[in-house]
């Protein structure tokens, strides 16, 4: 753990303990203690414990991360018990809502101090027992995949092989930051849709804004989980949802422009059932970071290239090589352990029309090893040009110039606090980051520009964003089909596989650390 996620642990740790402090201040004085011991971290929960002749070393198991938050809830639990507080939603209260709770008590003048005798002569029935226990459980496991960690399970190859489906990751939500749900109100453990039902798992009563604890950004090369930008309106059918996305069937139904195929969609929502999702509730991707706010991003012939700079390929990213070998057949065996092609596999491996010549899906470190090995003649990168039936973000000519696949930009990233001189030219760029990430009315009429009904030239952005690409380059649905990741929508790292699984488990993959 590193020492900032060590601070974030102890500063949440420190914030559960004063939130309910102006209620408590109140509390205690009802009980004869000075209010003034409420405001002070860890002595507060101290005074607790004494009055509910509790052991006063739970203080200290506070200290334990994350565990330490669930200790401290309970000491609020124990510690209404001494106000005659015995009932189920009572205790609900204190651990979850104590903000609320503590003043709502502390004030009500028919609430009195008892003590701990009674609370001892008060038993609980079995059932209270278990539901006690099943309701904390629920809790904790609910906070720390909030707060603390997420598992995830890969679930397409665009990632490979630096990533494989049924990989199962542990998702580090402390490494940018832990995030506040827009929605609270929503069932545990699903994400945006109940099974059999096929409802929301959530409702939108109560809103959140963005809120990010002790923030820290996004690197370079980094493999980020991510809630899909272009997933905030989606066709809620299993063959659509974020497959095919709802931008995408709106393209296409109007032949390349989307107000035509959105009017479309809108009138036929029968065969087009659309739902609206917010930020937290859209569909979880996962990607490596390429790109940061402020960067300036080209591709030229697969190379990546960040201000001007070739980047290095991840060492498991992989795409499709020519290789025309000296004379001699591939060895099926020799292609599987030296350089993990599977010879059976068409998707791998596909023969052309010319002798000793091969389309192969090849790593970075593959094609470095054969570039050695001295089994190929010549290696050279399958280069996808412009594809009209698949255009790339921003789907339209830039500059005269139409942008590919493995031929893209150059684009610049917005950075927060950054100010971007509007042009025709970059308006299709930056429009639905302007428009949608950031919460404004703007439009471009006569060649001019208008935010939020004023005329504008230049406009400054309140987020950061980023560039996500997979490392499987031409089989990934990634930036280069939907643009820019707002900062808002980073969930977290990819820390660690705990579990790979293909007809049995993967056992070299278990408990490897992803980079």
């Amino acid at each position: 753990m590193s020492s900032h996620q060590l601070l974030v642990l102890v500063l949440i740790q420190v914030i559960i303990l004063l939130l309910p402090s102006i209620g408590l201040a109140k509390l205690f004085e009802k009980a004869g203690v000075p209010g003034w011991k409420a405001y002070i971290p860890f002595y507060n929960t101290w005074i607790m414990l004494e009055l509910a002749e509790r052991p006063r070393h739970w203080v200290f198991w506070q200290i334990i991360p994350v565990a330490g938050w669930f200790i401290s809830l309970g000491i609020y639990v124990e510690f209404v018990k001494t106000f005659g507080k015995f009932k189920f939603w009572e205790h609900a209260m204190a651990a979850l809502l104590p903000l609320i709770y503590f003043p709502l008590i502390g004030y009500d003048a028919k609430v009195k101090f008892i003590g701990a005798g009674p609370v001892r002569k008060h038993k609980k029935g079995a059932a209270r027992e278990w539901i006690d226990a099943g309701v904390f459980a629920i809790v904790a496991a609910t906070l720390i995949r909030t707060f603390v960690f997420e598992a995830y399970t890969i679930p397409t190859g665009s990632m490979e092989k630096t990533l494989l489906i049924n990989d199962f990751l542990f998702v580090s939500k402390f490494s940018y930051g832990p995030r506040i749900p827009n929605t609270p109100l929503s069932i545990p453990f699903v994400h945006n849709t109940l099974p059999v039902t096929n409802g929301n798992s959530y409702v939108e009563w109560i809103k959140v804004p963005y809120t990010r604890w002790f923030p820290s950004p996004v690197n370079r090369g980094d493999v980020v989980v991510f809630n899909f930008p272009a997933g905030d309106t989606v066709i809620n059918l299993p063959e659509y949802q974020s497959l095919i996305p709802y931008y995408t069937v709106c393209r296409s139904l109007g032949r390349g422009n989307i107000d035509s195929g959105r009017q479309i969609v809108l009138g036929n929502p029968d065969q087009y059932p659309l739902v609206i999702r917010p930020v937290d509730k859209e569909e979880n991707y996962i990607k490596r970071c390429t790109a940061i706010a402020g960067d300036t991003l080209q591709i030229k012939n697969q190379v990546l290239y960040i201000n001007g700079v070739a980047q290095p390929f991840p060492p498991e990213s992989q795409t499709y090589y020519t290789v025309v070998t000296k004379g001699q057949a591939l060895d099926e065996t020799a292609m599987k352990e030296q350089y993990n092609v599977d010879m059976s596999n068409s998707e791998e491996v596909r023969p052309t029309s010319t002798p000793n010549e091969y389309d192969i899906l090849l790593t970075w470190s593959a094609h470095q090893k054969m570039m050695n090995s001295g089994l190929a003649k010549s290696i050279t990168p399958d280069i996808v040009d412009a594809d009209p039936g698949q255009p790339v973000f921003p789907f339209t000519a830039i500059a005269g110039n139409t942008w590919a696949l493995d031929n893209y930009g150059p684009l610049w990233i917005p950075a927060k606090g950054a100010t971007l001189t509007l042009t025709p030219g970059n308006y299709p760029v930056y429009e639905r980051a302007i428009r949608v990430y950031e919460d404004n009315d703007f439009v471009m009429k006569d060649g001019k520009f208008y935010l939020n009904g004023q005329p504008v030239t230049q406009y400054t952005f309140k987020m950061n964003y980023y560039w996500m690409m997979g490392d499987n380059r031409h089989e990934s649905q990634d930036s280069r089909f939907w643009g820019f990741v707002p900062e808002d929508h980073v969930v977290g790292a990819a820390a660690l596989i705990w579990m790979s699984w293909d007809h049995g488990v993967r056992w070299k993959r278990l408990f490897k650390k992803i980079k």
